[in-house]
């Protein structure tokens, strides 16, 4: 199967794009970001890996029609599991925040809880192919992301935001001025996940603070997320207000201890190798 195949887009205006692999039908399928800069372009996050995503915007002709005269494009992992890093490897400029640089350059595929099932795959990428053998490729990171970093793609810029929680280097990406929030797995329209290994609920509470606080002081308008649909800045409250509100309760904190030590097993079952 070719990445023309593989991969589907829609544009979302201003030099912004929503890509997404066709095939792989689950609710991990991560959000891929193409945003484009005067100066430099920036890939959110850039899914399995299965097929080439350069080629696909290549082809396809997203980075417009002189490429070249800009910085080779940037791609940027929110965090380092696998459902929103496993293409990095096919890019020259890799981000991740410096938590999970070694996860990503040791390949390590219980940090990027690799977890994937033939069920998940609607069309085999290839003959043959069996989600049994699909493992996280190392990358060495290129940009290695502190809170507070600025990226600087011209005409705009995004802020990077430390929110741990998730993963213990999960981040945002902020473009104070058009009111934009890349949040990766950080918050999305759904079950919020903090019992995988490396999750921390006290950091989630204190990033979904943080959330709060940049919809009441009106920083953020529109919510594109690692999951689901795009979202305004009430949805944003209102998901991260829950999170607060019954994070600390005691049905909570028994149910994230089950499903953390069931994960944790099943991710050692199925990387017997790993270093965990």
């Amino acid at each position: 199967m070719s990445a023309t195949d593989w991969y589907a887009h829609k544009s979302l205006g201003d030099g912004l794009f929503w890509i997404q692999e066709r095939f792989y039908q689950s609710d991990n399928r991560a959000n891929i970001w193409l945003l484009r800069g005067s100066h430099q372009d920036v890939v959110i996050d850039t899914g399995l890996g299965l097929r080439s995503l350069p080629d696909y915007i290549d082809t396809k002709g997203l980075l417009g029609k002189d490429p070249q005269r800009k910085n080779p494009l940037l791609a940027i992992a929110t965090h380092a599991h696998f459902d929103h890093s496993g293409g990095l490897h096919q890019f020259q400029q890799v981000g991740v925040h410096s938590a999970e640089v070694d996860a990503l350059a040791n390949g390590d595929n219980f940090e990027t809880v690799t977890w994937l099932s033939d069920r998940e795959i609607a069309e085999r990428p290839s003959p043959g192919w069996r989600a049994r053998n699909y493992k996280m490729k190392a990358v060495q990171p290129t940009h290695i992301l502190q809170e507070g970093d600025v990226i600087n793609l011209g005409d705009r810029q995004l802020t990077v935001l430390h929110m741990p929680g998730h993963s213990r280097g999960s981040i945002c990406l902020h473009d104070r001025d058009n009111k934009l929030l890349f949040s990766g797995d950080v918050v999305y329209d759904g079950s919020m996940i903090d019992w995988l290994p490396y999750s921390q609920v006290s950091d989630y509470i204190s990033s979904c603070e943080r959330l709060v606080g940049l919809v009441d002081s009106e920083q953020v308008d529109q919510v594109l997320p690692g999951h689901y649909n795009t979202f305004g800045a009430k949805r944003l409250h209102r998901i991260a207000s829950s999170y607060i509100s019954r994070a600390g309760t005691c049905p909570a904190k028994f149910s994230t201890l089950t499903w953390r030590t069931l994960a944790g097993f099943a991710l050692r079952m199925s990387n017997p190798h790993c270093a965990c």
